[in-house]
C-alpha cells in the first residue's frame, strides 16, 4: 500500500522550517512526502529545495484555498492513501503505522484521522479534530475531546479506534480511489468544512471513517486563519449552510436551514454584545454568499444528497449551553 504525505503551503516558510523536520524524520521510510505550494510569494519553495531535497514539490498556479489546492495537486499522485497534513503539525514516531494497518485490515475504511493534541498545551486535545468529529441534528460540528470552546485533557479516555462522522482536514487519511470517486473536495467551499462535506459523501457511498487513537500528532491550529479572524467566521457560517443544503436528502432540510438562520442571527447579535462588530458583519456576509451560491448547490444537492443518518445527538447547542454538558462522555449518555 503506497502512501503520500501531502502538505499544502502558502507563504509558510516559518512553519515549514519548524515542522518539516519531524515529518521527514518519522515518515520518509513509509511514505513519499510532497509539499504543494499554493502560489506562495515568499521563499518557501527555495527553502525546501535547499534543505529537503528528498521532498517532492508540486507548484499550483494560483492560491485556490484548501479545497482546490489539494484537488489540483492530487491529480498527479498515484498512491493508494493520501495523508493530507497541515503545515503546522508535528508528527511523532510511528504515527503512520497503526492507521495504515487499519486500512489494510478494514476494506470498508475510506478515511481516518489520528489523535490530535495541542502543540502548545500538549496534555490537551486540539480544537480542530481532537479525537474525531461528529455532527448534531442541526448540523453543528463537534468532536470527542472538544465541544465548542471546551477542550478536554487527554488522560487516555480516547485511546481507542472508533467510527466517527468526519475526520479533520488537519491530518486526514483518505483512500485515493474513494476520494476521486466522490469528486474530491468541493472547491466552492474554498476552506473550512470541506472535510465534513467530503466525509459525508464518502459515507453515502458505503465507506467508513475512523478515529485511530493509537497514532498521535500535535497541531498548532489557527496558523492560517486564527479563530479571532472574521474571515474564519465567514467561512464557518456560510459553509455549514452550504454543506447542509448539499447533503441532507429529505425535505426537512428547509426547516433545518430556517432554524440555522435563526440561530446564526442570535450568534451575530451575541458578537455585537461582545464588541465584535466585524464578526457580526461576517455572519451577514456569510448569509448573502449562501444565497449567491444557492443555485449552484441546489444542483449539487440533486447529485449528492443522501439519507444516511448524519447526527449522533439532537442539539449540541442545547446540551452545551442549557444542560451544561461539556464533555463527549456526558453527551453520549443522553441519547
Amino acid at each position: 500500500m503506497n502512501v503520500a504525505v501531502v502538505i499544502l503551503n502558502w507563504n509558510g516558510r516559518q512553519l515549514l522550517e519548524q515542522f518539516l523536520p519531524s515529518v521527514v524524520r518519522y515518515s520518509s521510510t513509509q511514505a513519499t512526502i510532497y509539499v504543494v505550494d499554493n502560489a506562495s510569494t515568499d521563499d518557501s519553495v527555495a527553502y525546501i529545495k535547499e534543505n529537503f531535497p528528498s521532498i517532492e514539490i508540486i507548484q499550483n498556479r494560483s492560491n485556490g484555498g484548501y479545497a482546490k489546492g489539494y484537488n489540483d495537486a492530487l491529480k498527479t499522485n498515484s498512491e493508494d492513501i493520501f495523508v493530507l497534513l497541515n503545515s503546522d503539525v508535528e508528527v511523532t514516531r510511528n504515527w503512520l503505522t497503526p492507521i495504515i494497518s487499519e486500512f489494510k485490515k478494514d476494506k470498508t475504511l475510506v478515511a481516518a484521522q489520528p489523535k490530535i493534541l495541542d502543540y502548545n498545551n500538549r496534555a490537551y486535545f486540539e480544537y480542530a479534530g481532537a479525537a474525531g468529529g461528529f455532527i448534531d441534528k442541526l448540523g453543528y460540528p463537534y468532536c470527542r475531546g472538544r465541544i465548542f470552546n471546551t477542550v478536554e485533557e487527554d488522560i487516555g479516555q480516547y485511546n481507542d479506534t472508533k467510527k466517527i462522522f468526519w475526520a479533520t482536514g488537519a491530518c486526514l487519511f483518505v483512500k485515493s480511489k474513494a476520494f476521486w470517486k466522490v469528486g474530491g473536495f468541493d472547491e466552492d467551499l474554498f476552506t473550512h468544512q470541506e472535510e465534513i462535506d467530503l466525509c459525508w459523501r464518502l459515507q453515502s457511498q458505503g465507506g467508513n471513517v475512523n478515529y485511530i487513537g493509537s497514532a498521535t500528532v500535535y497541531h498548532v491550529g489557527g496558523a492560517t486563519l486564527a479563530s479571532a479572524n472574521p474571515e474564519k467566521t465567514f467561512y464557518n457560517f456560510r459553509n455549514t449552510l452550504l454543506v447542509i443544503l448539499k447533503n441532507v436528502k429529505s425535505n426537512r432540510v428547509w426547516w433545518l436551514l430556517f432554524i440555522r438562520f435563526m440561530l446564526d442571527g442570535a450568534a451575530a447579535i451575541m458578537f455585537l454584545f461582545q464588541g465584535k462588530p466585524k464578526h457580526f458583519i461576517a455572519v451577514a456576509k456569510a448569509h448573502y454568499s449562501f444565497f449567491v451560491l444557492f443555485p449552484t448547490f441546489l444542483k449539487k444537492r440533486k447529485k449528492y444528497a443522501s439519507r444516511i443518518k448524519y447526527y449522533s445527538t439532537k442539539s449540541i447547542v442545547w446540551d452545551y449551553f442549557i444542560r451544561k454538558n461539556r464533555t463527549f462522555k456526558n453527551l453520549i449518555n443522553l441519547y
